[in-house]
C-alpha cells in the first residue's frame, strides 16, 4: 500500500526540481485514456535517466520497454541532435500511441520505435552492428535475465545498464517467491553478481510509485 508521506514528497520534489512539462504530462493522460497501464517511470526518475544519459554523453541509447513513450521521451531529450534512441514494444498499440506521442513531442528523429518480442528483436540489432553507450531495461522480469545478456552483446565500453523495478515490494529478497517476475529479477540479479565484466549497484525507491528500485551497471 502506497505510504501517502513518499507521494507527497514526489510531488514536493517534482514542484521544486522539475519544471511542469504540457507534453510530458499530456502524454501520460493520453497513454491512460487508451488504458496502457499507468507503469511508467515518475517524472523525478525520468529526469534521474535523462540526467545519467546527459552525464553520460550517451549518443546511442537502447531503451526495453517502450509503453506509451514517456521514459523514451526523457531519453531522447538527453541526446545530441544526432543521437537516437531504439525502443522496443511488444504491443503493436501501445507503439503505435508511442509513436504519435513522441512524434507531438518533438522527438520522431531521434527515436526509432521497433514492434515485436524483444527476443526477436533484440538479434537485428546486433546483426546491424548498433551498439550503445545507455541500455535501459523496463520490460517483463521473467525475462530480464535474457534482456541482461543481449544488453552486454550490445554496449559500448564504459556504457551504462540501468534495470527497474527490482526491488519490487521488497519481495527480491523472498528466494520462495512463486512470482515469476520476483524470480525473473532475483536470476537477473544473480548475474549480475558473477558477471566479471560489470561494476553494480542497486538503489531503493520510494514515491508516487511505491517502493521499489533500480540497478544501475557500469561495463568495464
Amino acid at each position: 500500500m502506497l505510504n501517502t508521506i513518499w507521494k507527497d514528497v514526489d510531488d514536493y520534489l517534482v514542484d521544486k526540481l522539475i519544471p511542469s512539462d504540457e507534453i510530458l504530462e499530456g502524454v501520460l493522460q493520453t497513454n491512460k485514456e487508451a488504458g496502457i497501464p499507468e507503469i511508467d517511470v515518475s517524472p523525478t526518475q525520468g529526469k534521474l535517466l535523462y540526467l545519467l544519459a546527459k552525464i553520460k554523453g550517451a549518443k546511442n541509447i537502447l531503451e526495453i520497454g517502450t509503453l506509451g513513450g514517456y521514459s523514451s521521451i526523457w531519453l531522447a531529450r538527453a541526446l545530441p541532435e544526432t543521437g537516437k534512441v531504439y525502443t522496443l514494444e511488444v504491443e503493436p498499440q501501445y507503439a503505435k500511441i508511442a509513436k504519435q506521442n513522441i512524434q507531438n513531442a518533438g522527438c520522431a528523429s531521434k527515436v526509432e520505435v521497433i514492434v515485436g518480442k524483444a527476443l526477436d528483436t533484440l538479434p537485428t540489432l546486433k546483426d546491424n552492428d548498433l551498439l550503445f553507450d545507455l541500455i535501459f531495461i523496463d520490460a517483463d522480469k521473467p525475462n530480464n535475465p535474457h534482456y541482461l545478456k543481449w544488453a552486454l552483446e550490445l554496449a559500448n565500453n564504459g556504457a551504462l545498464i540501468i534495470g527497474d523495478n527490482v526491488i519490487r515490494d521488497g519481495e527480491v529478497i523472498d528466494k520462495k517467491s512463486e512470482d515469476e517476475r520476483v524470480q525473473g529479477v532475483r536470476q537477473f540479479m544473480d548475474l549480475l553478481e558473477k558477471e566479471p565484466r560489470l561494476e553494480s549497484t542497486a538503489i531503493q525507491t520510494v514515491g508516487s510509485k511505491g517502493y521499489d528500485g533500480f540497478v544501475i551497471s557500469f561495463v568495464k
